[in-house]
C-alpha cells in the first residue's frame, strides 16, 4: 500500500493519482524547503554554469549516460537531477522547458514516478542491492528513459562501486545514472572517469537573501533586509538551510522577523559586533576586545561561533585588500563600509600574521572546557603580533638605511690634481721603491674608503688591510700583507673590482685601474696601526656607527651586552 503526504495540488492531479491505486493523505502545510523546491532550470539559484552545460546538452541531444553532480549541502544536486530527469521525460522532451503538467512531470515531481528511481547511497550501499539494480536496468521504461538518481553515492561499498562499473561503462540506450555527492574524493577514479562531472557552487549570501525576501512576500510575512542578510550569512551557502531557517523564524517570530530575532534563535553574531572585535584588535585595545567577548559571554552566545566570524572578517579584508570586487555577492553593504574603514590600518603580511595567530586556538577552542579562557588568549597573543617587528622588516628598514641619503656615509667629492688635501688619518708610510712615486692622490685613500662604505659596505673590511699605493697616474696598487689572500681574490671579482674603480675615478679624477699585491713586508698590524690614529673599540664603533643608532632609534631598540 503505498500512502503519498500531498499539499496545495489540485483536485485533478490527485484523481488523476488515485486512479492508479494509491493512498491519498491531503496535509495542509508543507515546509519551504520543500514548496520552494526548483521545478524547472530557471528557478535553479547560482548555479548558472551548470544549468547552461544541461540545457545545450539537451537542446544539441548530447544526453550523456551518467552524471555527477557535486557540491556542499543544499546547493541543488538532487533538485537538478530532478528537473534533468523530467526534461528528458516530458511528454514534450527531450525539452529545456518541461511542461510540468503532464503525467509523467507531477509523477518526478511528486516523486512516484516508475522510470525515476531515486536510491539513498548510504542506506542502500550493499553490492546485492547493486546487483539488483544491475539486472533491472535491462527492463525498458514506461518513458523514453530510466533514470536512477542515486544520492549520496560516495557511501556505497567498494564492493558495490565495482559491481556497477561495467553497467555504468555500457548502459543501455534507455538508462540514464545520475549521481550526487558532497565528498566526491571518496568515489573511486573508475567511476568519475565514466560520468560527466558538475559542480555545484555555494550560492552567494546576496542570492539566499534575495530568494529569502521573495518566499517572504509571498507567505505575507515582513522580513527585515538586515534579517534576510544574516540568514543568508549563517546558511553558509546552502539555500536549503536558509529556507529552514526562515520557516523556523515564521513558527517563532510570527508574521514580522527582525534582525535581532534572528540572531536570538540561532545564536549568531551581528556584524558590527565582529567588525568591532577586529577594529579592537587592529587598534590593539585589549581591554575593549576582552570587554566584547565578556558581552558575547553573558548574552549567550557560542564562542566557538564568535572566533569562525571573526577568522571569516579577516579573510573578508585579506581578500579586500587584493581584489575589493571579488566580494561584491559575498559580503552585505555593512560589512563592505566596515572592511573600507579597516583596510589601510595594516599591510597583507601583518594581516597574514594576525590570521595565523588567531587561528591556532580554532582547533582547540572547540573541546575546551573554558572556551572563554581560549579566545581571550588567542586575542591577546593577536593584538601582540600586531607590536612584533619580523626579520623582513628589520632587513627591509636596514636596507632603505643604507641607500636613504637622509644618513649619508663621509661627503666625497672629485679632486683637482693641484689641490693638496687634508687627510683626516696620517697618511700610510710608503714603501720604499724606485717605482712607486708620491703625490697628492695618497692623501685621497680615507675618502676612496668613504665611498666604498657608502656603495658597498660588505667590501670595506677586505680593503682595511690594504695600503694605497700610485706607481703611476692612473694606476692605484693596494699592497696587502701576504696572509690576506681571500681578501685579494674576493676584491678581484668583476662587480667588486669594477666598484672600486669607479670610486678611484671619482674621488682621484680622471680613469683609474686597480692592482692587488700581496708583500711579505707588510703585516696587518702594522697596516692598521699606521691608518688609525691609536686604538679603536670596535663594540663601541659599532654602537657609534651612525645607521646602527639610526635603527635603534626607528625599532625603539637598544644593545645589550652578553652576561
Amino acid at each position: 500500500m503505498h500512502i503519498l503526504f500531498l499539499s496545495q495540488y489540485r483536485r485533478d492531479e490527485m484523481h488523476a493519482i488515485s486512479r492508479r491505486g494509491h493512498y491519498i493523505i491531503d496535509v495542509s502545510y508543507q515546509v519551504f524547503a520543500r514548496k520552494y523546491r526548483p521545478q524547472g532550470f530557471d528557478d535553479v539559484l547560482g548555479q548558472d554554469h551548470v544549468v547552461r552545460t544541461l540545457k545545450n546538452a539537451i537542446g544539441q541531444e548530447r544526453l550523456a549516460h551518467a552524471y555527477l553532480f557535486v557540491g556542499p549541502r543544499g546547493t541543488g544536486k538532487t533538485s537538478t537531477a530532478r528537473i534533468l530527469a523530467k526534461a528528458v521525460n516530458c511528454v514534450h522532451g527531450p525539452t529545456i522547458h518541461p511542461c510540468g503538467v503532464c503525467d509523467s512531470c507531477k509523477e518526478i515531481s511528486l516523486g512516484i514516478s516508475l522510470d525515476v528511481l531515486e536510491i539513498d547511497g548510504a542506506s542502500n550501499n550493499s553490492v546485492d542491492q547493486i546487483r539488483e539494480l544491475r539486472d533491472n536496468v535491462r527492463f525498458a521504461p514506461r518513458g523514453k528513459f530510466k533514470i536512477y538518481i542515486i544520492d549520496e553515492v560516495h557511501m556505497l561499498t567498494q564492493q558495490a562501486f565495482n559491481a556497477l562499473l561495467k553497467t555504468l561503462e555500457e548502459p543501455p540506450a534507455h538508462v540514464i545514472f545520475i549521481f550526487a555527492t558532497t565528498e566526491p574524493h571518496k568515489v573511486p577514479p573508475t567511476i568519475l572517469s565514466r560520468c560527466q562531472r558538475f559542480d555545484l557552487r555555494r550560492i552567494p549570501a546576496q542570492t539566499i537573501a534575495k530568494h529569502l525576501a521573495y518566499i517572504a512576500g509571498k507567505e505575507g510575512v515582513h522580513l527585515d533586509h538586515d534579517a534576510a542578510g544574516a540568514i543568508a550569512v549563517a546558511a553558509e551557502g546552502g539555500l536549503r538551510d536558509a529556507e529552514s531557517m526562515l520557516d523556523q523564524l515564521v513558527a517563532f517570530c510570527g508574521n514580522t522577523i527582525e534582525e535581532n530575532q534572528v540572531l536570538e534563535v540561532f545564536g549568531l553574531t551581528a556584524e558590527h559586533i565582529v567588525s568591532n572585535l577586529t577594529r579592537a584588535i587592529l587598534r590593539q585595545t585589549a581591554a575593549d576586545a576582552l570587554a566584547i567577548v565578556h558581552q558575547q559571554t553573558e548574552a549567550g552566545k557560542d564562542l566557538t561561533k564568535l572566533l569562525g566570524d571573526l577568522l571569516g572578517f579577516l579573510r573578508n579584508l585579506l581578500i579586500y585588500k587584493i581584489d575589493p570586487q571579488s566580494l561584491r555577492e559575498e559580503i552585505s553593504d555593512h560589512a563592505r563600509v566596515a572592511l573600507e574603514e579597516l583596510a589601510p590600518a595594516l599591510d597583507t603580511k601583518q594581516l597574514l600574521r594576525l590570521i595565523e595567530a588567531t587561528s591556532q586556538v580554532e582547533a582547540t577552542i572547540k573541546w575546551a572546557p573554558n572556551k572563554k579562557l581560549h579566545l581571550e588568549i588567542a586575542l591577546i597573543r593577536a593584538i601582540q603580533t600586531l607590536s612584533e617587528v619580523s626579520l623582513e622588516n628589520v632587513i627591509d628598514a636596514l636596507e632603505n638605511l643604507r641607500t636613504s641619503d637622509s644618513l649619508p656615509a663621509e661627503e666625497y667629492r672629485p679632486i683637482d690634481p693641484g689641490e693638496r688635501v687634508s687627510p683626516t688619518h696620517p697618511p700610510p708610510l710608503p714603501v720604499e721603491t724606485k717605482t712607486e712615486v708620491s703625490g697628492p692622490e695618497e692623501w685621497a685613500w680615507p675618502q676612496v674608503m668613504a665611498a666604498v662604505r657608502a656603495r658597498r659596505p660588505l667590501i670595506v673590511s677586505w680593503l682595511e688591510p690594504a695600503t694605497p699605493f700610485y706607481p703611476e697616474r692612473g694606476t692605484l696598487k693596494l699592497a696587502f700583507p701576504s696572509d690576506q689572500s681571500i681578501a685579494v681574490e674576493s676584491l678581484s671579482r668583476p662587480n667588486n673590482l669594477r666598484i672600486l674603480e669607479e670610486v678611484a675615478s671619482e674621488i682621484l679624477g680622471g680613469s683609474w685601474k686597480l692592482e692587488f699585491e700581496l708583500r711579505d713586508d707588510l703585516s696587518v698590524a702594522r697596516v692598521k696601526s699606521e691608518l688609525s690614529p691609536g686604538p679603536i673599540d670596535a663594540r663601541e664603533a659599532f654602537k657609534n656607527d651612525p645607521k646602527i643608532q639610526k635603527a635603534l632609534e626607528i625599532f625603539q631598540a637598544e644593545i645589550q651586552s652578553e652576561s
